[in-house]
């Protein structure tokens, strides 16, 4: 039996009954809980709450939504302008979630949630589309399998499943881990093709404190229970920023490991990114002094920023570092008078000027509304 088998299987078992070992203990919002129909908060196996990093507005994308559970959460925290989309290959898992649209959305006031079928790795082949095209054309030779290929490519192109650059946010929990190594880099480069410039993940799963050998990998069992699929926990993070993601961080980690297999400790982690802007880096003047405790940080575009400095940055760097993604880390200072917008950004390190940023407006983080995070 093959990986994606086993995996389907299991989970498909999970949507029959509820399967405790495919969960760790998880302190969900008890008031979002609280409107969700009990089969499917016991039929829901996660590590994490991405559900916690929504806001109001966004489009949510859930890999891997299973039951449904974090869907109907964030469907009640992204208001009416949001919406969300669940993703999942399992059939039986879709029904489920689906069982409860009606239900959930006059609890809500409104269906802001839909679910489709597809491979987190390949978020662009529509598989419900897909099924109906094999029931009418099945492949029955090689030259089948081609026209088959052939199909999907053009599919992807033309009607993918989920646009480029269309979502908020995308969440996970607990879900990366089951899809096969060799289609670990895909499914990241997935995950950023999808996501708006300036979106953000939220990203729940299990990483382990070494790598995983070999012959736990090809252990079905321990796979499909979340366990021996977990990427080690620095090659987690360097996946997001390989794939071109800044400000990547472990936003959650649990101290004590969830299981321990032959020396190996595997825990609950939640990670957090954003995908870059596209603006241009053009310097109107802004600046930005990082408070400290460190002497120096870098961030993933190489800008070095020296704690008490003014540091002399881009607007769209200003626009990042003074949002909430880095909490109150910097301090933002707004030229008092803004440079010509022909001018590129200052060459990282380069410390702004006090006669450039005297009488500059100190500013935190961004106004509420201001449209800068």
């Amino acid at each position: 039996m093959s990986l994606e088998t086993g995996v389907l299987e299991r989970y498909s078992e999970g949507a029959a009954s509820r399967q405790a070992n495919l969960c760790c203990p998880v302190d969900y919002d008890s008031e979002l809980l609280a409107t969700l129909p009990q089969e499917i908060i016991e039929k829901d196996y996660g590590c994490g709450d991405p559900s916690r990093y929504v806001k109001k507005g966004d489009v949510v994308l859930d890999l891997g939504s299973g039951s449904g559970k974090i869907c109907y959460m964030a469907a009640q925290r992204v208001g009416e302008s949001g919406r969300v989309i669940g993703v999942d290959m399992n059939d039986d898992m879709l029904t489920l979630a689906r069982k409860y649209q009606d239900e959930m959305a006059q609890k809500i006031g409104a269906n802001r949630v839909e679910f489709v079928k597809g491979q987190i790795q390949d978020l662009a082949m529509d598989l419900a589309s897909m099924d109906q095209h094999l029931a009418k054309n099945p492949v029955k030779s090689a030259e089948d399998l081609i026209a088959l290929r052939a199909w999907q490519e053009k599919q992807r192109r033309e009607r993918p499943l989920i646009a480029d650059n269309s979502v908020n946010l995308v969440v996970s929990n607990c879900v990366l881990n089951l899809v096969h190594d060799r289609d670990k880099e895909q499914l990241i480069r997935e995950i950023f093709r999808v996501v708006k410039p300036g979106g953000r993940v939220a990203i729940s799963d299990i990483v382990s404190d070494e790598v995983v050998p070999e012959h736990l990998k090809e252990d079905l069992h321990l796979w499909s229970g979340c366990i021996s699929g977990a990427l080690q926990e620095h090659e987690f993070l360097q996946a997001f920023i390989k794939a071109g993601f800044i400000a990547v961080s472990y936003d959650k980690w649990e101290s004590q490991p969830w299981q321990v297999v032959e020396g190996i400790e595997f825990r609950s982690v939640t990670i957090i990114a954003v995908k870059p802007m596209t603006e241009p880096c053009l310097d109107k003047g802004h600046a930005v002094i990082y408070r400290g405790p460190y002497s120096e940080v870098y961030d993933d575009e190489g800008h070095v920023y020296y704690r008490g400095k003014r540091m002399a940055v881009c607007e769209r760097s200003y626009k990042l570092l003074t949002s909430e993604t880095y909490g109150n880390d910097f301090i933002g200072i707004v030229p008092a008078e803004e440079k010509s917008a022909n001018h590129w950004c200052s060459p990282a390190g380069t410390i702004r000027s006090v006669s450039e940023s005297k009488s500059g407006r100190p500013q935190d983080k961004c106004n509420p509304g201001s449209g800068c995070c």
